[in-house]
């Protein structure tokens, strides 16, 4: 079944709504052929098997539904920048519509065409239609307010100009402002729609590279609090001691041993700055991850002896156990953000069989980078920091469609108060 859905459980939700939008449009070519360009050969006076005229308005139609179907494609990736705007398609869209219905009108009036239903029904559906697709070109959609009743007007003034009554003419005027209006609006704002979720999947991976960011600049900044203020003192007490050295000065010896004691302080601090950089916490990943998914939208459930109030019993965990774990839980929320379309994350930490068991499994679809990615990155990297302290590290697909990943170290486990 995995494999059945995996191409649509696959996508993030941007990609969904992109490809649900795509093919609503496209379904709008199968409308067009079944509402309108089955009415001539509907008609045994029109069918094909009597006579050619129906199947030619019935191919009128189907070229026309093609063409639309291909503008809305074409304009839909001009509207996410993917490609130039497609002038020559709509271009192409407004000459088949215009040059379409101006024949078949000029069929009725030369009594070729003498059905007024079959009329109306194609040309009333061919300039309806046009307007869901060449409100995707425009690059402001409300001149369609404009161009929507201009385009009725001018038809009903072309049936009325063709010797039709006038109460005939206005009946398109208002059939093609109606059905012309609301299928630009619903076009309109489906493409609207589809370009704030692709600029909001975007701002979430800006957002997290912000993050990144953030970090290094924390870290940057620790650094230079530790080096700025040692790497002062030990240049203005080695000068002090150049200056007793060259008076001969016994105290050069004990400013000389002062810059050597804070040079090794310097990396001593430089140390503990690095570790706490390159170590994770898990009880601080685990606060994190919740607050992190809950800001994005998606319920998260943590559950973990650290948890615990005081005086309870719960996991006392080696340090270097807590930094791998914790790696794991950052490394899997990262991705449920950003490859993934899940709802709720369940994250828990318990112990089963003389190890600890960490799982973090989502309802969406999103894997870390695999094995072929850079060492110290995605799975590869997370396997690399569990070998280190005897850890196993599983991730795939689980029950229910979610994604589960599941980090398994050997650690005694030993029972603490308060």
């Amino acid at each position: 079944m995995s494999r059945l859905t995996g191409w649509w459980s696959g996508r993030g939700s941007a990609a969904k709504v992109e490809l649900y939008t795509r093919w609503s449009f496209h379904f709008f070519l199968v409308i067009e052929i079944a509402a309108i360009g089955l009415v001539p050969v509907a008609d045994s006076r029109y069918n094909p098997l009597v006579t050619p005229l129906g199947l030619a308005l019935t191919l009128l139609v189907c070229a026309h539904a093609v063409l639309n179907a291909v503008l809305s494609s074409r304009a839909l990736d001009w509207a996410l920048d993917r490609r130039d705007r497609p002038v020559g398609l709509a271009t192409a869209m407004i000459l088949l519509t215009a040059s379409g219905s101006l024949t078949v009108l000029a069929l009725r009036a030369t009594g070729v065409l003498d059905d007024p239903s079959v009329v109306a029904a194609v040309v009333t559906g061919l300039v309806t239609f046009a307007m869901g697709g060449l409100v995707l070109c425009a690059r402001r959609p409300r001149r369609m307010l404009y161009v929507v009743p201009a385009a009725g007007l001018a038809t009903g003034t072309a049936v009325v100009a063709m010797g039709a009554h006038p109460g005939e003419g206005l009946g398109y005027v208002i059939g093609i402002t109606l059905g012309g209006g609301g299928l630009a609006a619903a076009c309109g704002f489906s493409a609207w729609l589809m370009k704030i979720v692709w600029e909001l999947e975007r701002s979430r991976d800006v957002q997290a590279r912000l993050a990144v960011a953030e970090e290094r600049l924390r870290f940057g900044r620790d650094l230079h609090d530790i080096l700025g203020r040692n790497l002062s003192v030990i240049a203005l007490k080695s000068e002090l001691a150049v200056q007793l050295a060259r008076r001969e000065r016994p105290e050069a010896v004990d400013q000389m041993i002062e810059v050597q004691r804070i040079a090794r302080e310097s990396q001593r601090e430089v140390r503990d700055v690095v570790r706490g950089y390159r170590e994770a916490d898990l009880r601080v990943e685990l606060e994190g991850a919740r607050g992190v998914l809950d800001a994005a939208g998606i319920d998260c459930d943590v559950r973990s002896p650290f948890r615990s109030s005081a005086g309870s019993s719960g996991l006392v965990l080696p340090g270097d156990v807590q930094s791998a774990l914790g790696w794991v839980v950052r490394e899997a929320t990262t991705n449920v953000l950003r490859h993934g379309d899940a709802r709720r994350c369940a994250i828990a930490v318990r112990e089963k069989e003389g190890a600890v068991l960490l799982t973090v499994e989502n309802d969406g679809v999103g894997s870390p980078s695999g094995p072929g990615g850079a060492p110290g990155s995605g799975l590869a990297g997370l396997r690399e920091r569990l070998a280190a302290v005897g850890g196993t590290l599983e991730a795939g697909p689980g029950d229910g469609g979610t994604f589960r990943v599941t980090a398994r170290v050997p650690v005694p486990r030993t029972e603490v108060t308060g």
